[in-house]
């Protein structure tokens, strides 16, 4: 089995993986993409425009499902303290924090369909890292659409890390799909909640089949995340993080990279990107790319999923539910409900 790759970037082409999967008639094999590009920071119709241009340049590849990074649409507020120390937080912190949320979008919104229609135009699955407006609490997602153009359902992160949780909302047990697709079983979990092993067992249990890993790490021990994952799940791993240098955000002092300003020049590399593909079977498809934004690109063998579940099925023959077993609490949870009148009157007549 031999890996070829190249170190083309967007504008020169795409990554493709040649690989020797084999061939199976009874099990398609469909073009997949990862996106590795920079947000346009608190400007989120250029960041839509600039989604299309890579959705656009992606289908032209053959792109039958193309996966974006974490927080592509409304930023990765990477360096940022939003002025926040224990009992203060500062004026410019909480100015800071309106333009963050002017930048998020509502779901269901204007945005959304922008999106939908995109995945319709272009005919691929699109799996999209937005932050997500709701009221005025913000959320880390991953919205979902199919090729026909209709919105499927989300994602919300369940445990933004470290910072992150200052600005970010906590998601819930209602927001952890897997869908069901003619192209495989789609799901996803952003970043560290990768690491979180009774989530990926949830999404192990029902039947994920490529599951797509947005990201902020750029390290290179992410890769090991990402093969153990493929491993352990015997599925497909799509990993895609954004690739900024310093311009890429609002210059000081409207923008400040706490504790590195003084040692950033405009081309400096503050996020390296690092997108992969994986098999099942553990072998790297495509990626992991350090150089600059590009399209990752690999062609998924479905097949590779039933022959990585005989050797592994952590859900199934090499389960011990009598021994270990896990509770999803799949129910939204919400803070506050309401008990009106008529729905008082409508449950005392059921």
């Amino acid at each position: 089995m031999a890996l070829v790759s190249s170190s083309a970037t967007v504008n020169e082409g795409p990554l493709f993986a040649e690989v020797d999967m084999g061939t199976d008639t009874s099990a398609p094999t469909i073009r997949a993409t990862v996106v590795q590009a920079a947000t346009v920071f608190y400007d989120t119709p250029a960041t839509l425009d600039k989604a299309e241009r890579l959705l656009a340049e992606a289908a032209s590849y053959g792109a039958q499902l193309v996966v974006f990074p974490e927080a592509f649409i409304g930023g990765y507020p990477r360096g940022s303290t939003f002025g926040v120390t224990i009992g203060n937080r500062t004026a410019k912190g909480k100015e800071d924090f309106r333009k963050y949320h002017a930048s998020a979008i509502d779901v269901p919104g204007p945005e959304v369909d922008r999106l939908a229609a995109l995945a319709g135009k272009y005919k691929v699955y699109l799996v999209m890292g937005v932050i997500e407006r709701d009221g005025y609490t913000l959320y880390c997602t991953v919205l979902f659409f199919d090729s026909q153009g209709h919105y499927l359902g989300k994602h919300r992160k369940v445990m933004p890390t470290a910072l992150e949780r200052i600005i970010w909302g906590f998601g819930d047990g209602s927001t952890i799909p897997v869908f069901e697709t003619p192209i495989g079983k789609i799901g996803a979990a952003i970043c560290w909640e990768n690491r979180m092993p009774l989530l990926r067992t949830a999404m192990y249990a029902k039947g994920v089949e490529i599951y797509c890993a947005p990201t902020a790490d750029s390290r290179e021990v992410w890769q090991a995340s990402m093969t153990h994952i493929a491993l352990e799940g015997g599925c497909f791993v799509l990993s895609a993080n954004q690739f900024c240098r310093r311009k890429d955000y609002p210059p000081p002092p409207e923008y400040v990279f706490s504790g590195t300003e003084e040692d950033l020049v405009p081309d400096s590399v503050v996020c390296a990107g690092g997108s992969s593909i994986i098999s099942p079977s553990g072998v790297v498809l495509a990626g992991p790319n350090y150089d600059g934004e590009a399209l990752i690109s690999a062609d998924l063998d479905l097949g590779e999923v039933a022959r990585a579940k005989f050797d592994f099925d952590v859900v199934g023959h090499y389960s011990r539910p009598e021994v270990l077993s896990l509770v999803v609490k799949d129910n939204p949870m919400s803070p506050v409900s309401f008990t009106s009148k008529s729905g008082q009157a409508e449950s005392s007549q059921k």
